[in-house]
C-alpha cells in the first residue's frame, strides 16, 4: 500500500520539477536508481551545503540562543534574588510595624497609667485641700461662734448691770458684779443646751 502511495505521488513530486517520467517503460525503474557519480556530487554537494549551513546559520544561531538562554537564566536568577530580598524585606517591614504597635500600646498603657497616676494624685490634693477648707471653716465657725458669745456675754453682762441698778437702786461693787455675771451665764448657758 505504501509503495502505490510513493508510486503516485512521484510522478505528481516530479512534475513540480520539470521532469517528465513515462511510467510504462522499464527505463522507468533505471531512472529510480541513480547513477552512482551523480549520487555522489549530490552527495557531496549536501554535505557542503550542510556545513555551510551548521557554519554559518547554525553555529551563529546556536550561539544567539545560548546568549538568550543565559539571558533569561541571569534574569530568572536575578528575580528570585529580588524575590528572596523582598520577602525579607516584607518580613523586616512586618516585624517593624508590629515592634511599632507594641510601642505605641506601651506608650499608650504607660499614659494611661501615668493619667490614672495624675487624677489620682490630683484627687487626693483636692481632698486634702478640702479637708483643710473645712477644718479652716470650722476653726473660723468655731472662733466666730466665740466672739459672738463673748459679745452676747458682754451684751448680757451690760443689760444685767443695767437690770440690776434700776432692781437694786443702787450701784453693784465688783463683787457682787462678777457673781451676778457668772450666775446668768451658767443660767443661760443651761437653757441654750
Amino acid at each position: 500500500m505504501r509503495k502505490k502511495r510513493i508510486l503516485f505521488l512521484l510522478p505528481l513530486l516530479l512534475s513540480l520539477t520539470g521532469c517528465t517520467i513515462d511510467l510504462s517503460s522499464d527505463d522507468f525503474t533505471s531512472k529510480l536508481i541513480p547513477n552512482w557519480v551523480s549520487f555522489v556530487t549530490q552527495l557531496g554537494a549536501l554535505v557542503v551545503l550542510v556545513t555551510v549551513v551548521m557554519i554559518f546559520g547554525y553555529k551563529p544561531i546556536k550561539k544567539i540562543i545560548a546568549k538568550r538562554q543565559d539571558y533569561i537564566e541571569q534574569n530568572i536568577r536575578d528575580a528570585e534574588q529580588a524575590k528572596a530580598t523582598w520577602q525579607e524585606n516584607e518580613k523586616k517591614s512586618e516585624e517593624t510595624v508590629l515592634a511599632s504597635s507594641r510601642t505605641a500600646a506601651n506608650i499608650v498603657a504607660e499614659a494611661k497609667e501615668t493619667a490614672q497616676k495624675e487624677k489620682t494624685k490630683i484627687l487626693e490634693e483636692t481632698a486634702l485641700e478640702v479637708e483643710k477648707m473645712k477644718l479652716e471653716a470650722e476653726n473660723d465657725i468655731a472662733r466666730m461662734e466665740l466672739e459672738a458669745q463673748e459679745e452676747i456675754k458682754k451684751e448680757m453682762v451690760s443689760i444685767a448691770l443695767d437690770a440690776s441698778k434700776e432692781i437694786l437702786g443702787r450701784e453693784i461693787n465688783s463683787r457682787d458684779n462678777t457673781r451676778l455675771i457668772e450666775e446668768f451665764i451658767d443660767e443661760v448657758k443651761k437653757e441654750n443646751k
